[in-house]
């Protein structure tokens, strides 16, 4: 756990520090698309069989980096464990998405919740402790939940959706209901990440993967205030050491001022936004993260090369005149395809090392 860190990159890019390259990680980047990581949960039976098994976890959260130069690591786990906390009945069948037993859908049921005992996520405190010893240093370890709104999503469906038709007939016919239960959702999130960071988390990352279907005025008061609740409790040092927080809310490109202004460090963007006017509105507030499309993941090698670079230059150089911060993180502007080639990413990490120097000397 204290092993000095060989490479801070990403915690420097995350506090708009100077760094001598871009980092570079991508979401889900442990996943279906690596052999290696299909072998292991084969093994494991089951995703949650893999998700609660210490070694397991460890092993799949560093695959990527033995095959990849990435800055970052992040926890191998899921959004949906502290719903499954609070007794739901989280499963994942073969091909299919996660499932709740016992969604949660009207007044008795939202009465019923509360932030779970973090005994009953030990596993994943545990998968956090032993992935950053494994680490020894090499690159940081994020942590992360869902949104609060984003876990109500899910609560309230059941599952994933096409038209968001139950949790939406809740927040507008019911908003009390739904307010009760993003409260407890941000108190919880803001539980179990804390503790992810006591384990051994260096940053920490809110996924609002479904915050983008609200309408505006519903986005900031059943997402965002809620996503505010939750940093306004989350520790921003542990041990002496700054911890980074990230906040990538999918379909939130008209709102990055209002993201940006939570205090979040780092705002997370997918590809619908331009990244050099997203500089140029939120620079000097935040970090960004993001935000190459997935699909170009299965382009031509050259043809990677050439987006990241568009990527990066879309950035621009990290030192500029106009009084503006830089901090620049690349990542997908979603999680990784798991029929993505495993050589696309190669060429992607190795594109962001070889082109990204340029941009931090250039003036």
């Amino acid at each position: 756990m204290t092993a000095t860190l060989q490479n801070d990159s990403f915690l420097r890019a995350c506090l708009r520090q100077p760094t001598d390259h871009t980092p570079v990680w991508l979401m889900r980047q442990a996943g279906r698309y690596l052999p290696e990581y299909r072998a292991t949960r084969g093994q494991a039976g089951s995703f949650m069989g893999l998700a609660t098994n210490t070694d397991f976890a460890t092993e799949v959260t560093l695959q990527p980096l033995e095959r990849y130069k990435l800055d970052a690591a992040i926890l191998f786990s899921d959004i949906l464990t502290v719903p499954d906390a609070m007794g739901l009945g989280l499963s994942f069948a073969l091909g299919e998405g996660p499932k709740f037993a016992h969604p949660v859908r009207d007044e008795a049921a939202v009465a019923k919740l509360e932030v779970p005992d973090m005994a009953k996520l030990q596993y994943v405190f545990d998968a956090v402790t032993s992935i950053r010893k494994a680490l020894n240093g090499r690159v940081p370890l994020i942590g992360f939940s869902g949104s609060p709104w984003t876990l109500a999503c899910y609560m309230v469906e059941g599952a994933g959706s096409d038209d968001y038709r139950l949790v939406k007939t809740m927040l507008y016919s019911r908003p009390d209901l739904m307010h009760r239960m993003l409260k407890v959702n941000a108190d919880a999130v803001a539980t179990y990440l804390n503790t992810q960071i006591e384990a051994g988390a260096q940053a920490v990352m809110i996924f609002d993967s479904w915050g983008g279907v609200l309408a505006d005025g519903a986005f900031q008061t059943f997402s965002l205030d809620y996503t505010r609740r939750v940093l306004a409790q989350l520790k921003r040092e542990h041990n002496g050491q700054r911890i980074p927080h990230i906040v990538f809310t999918k379909g939130g490109g008209l709102w990055l001022e209002e993201i940006a202004a939570t205090g979040a460090d780092v705002v997370g963007l997918d590809w619908t936004v331009n990244l050099g006017k997203a500089r140029q509105r939120i620079g000097h507030l935040a970090a960004l993260q993001g935000n190459l499309d997935p699909n170009v993941l299965f382009a031509s090698p050259e043809q990677i090369r050439t987006e990241v670079q568009k990527t990066l230059d879309n950035f621009g150089p990290w030192a500029r005149g106009d009084g503006l911060g830089a901090g620049h993180i690349f990542n997908l502007g979603h999680g990784i395809s798991q029929h993505t080639p495993p050589e696309s990413v190669s060429a992607l990490v190795d594109a962001v090392h070889e082109y990204s120097p340029r941009m931090h000397t250039r003036r």
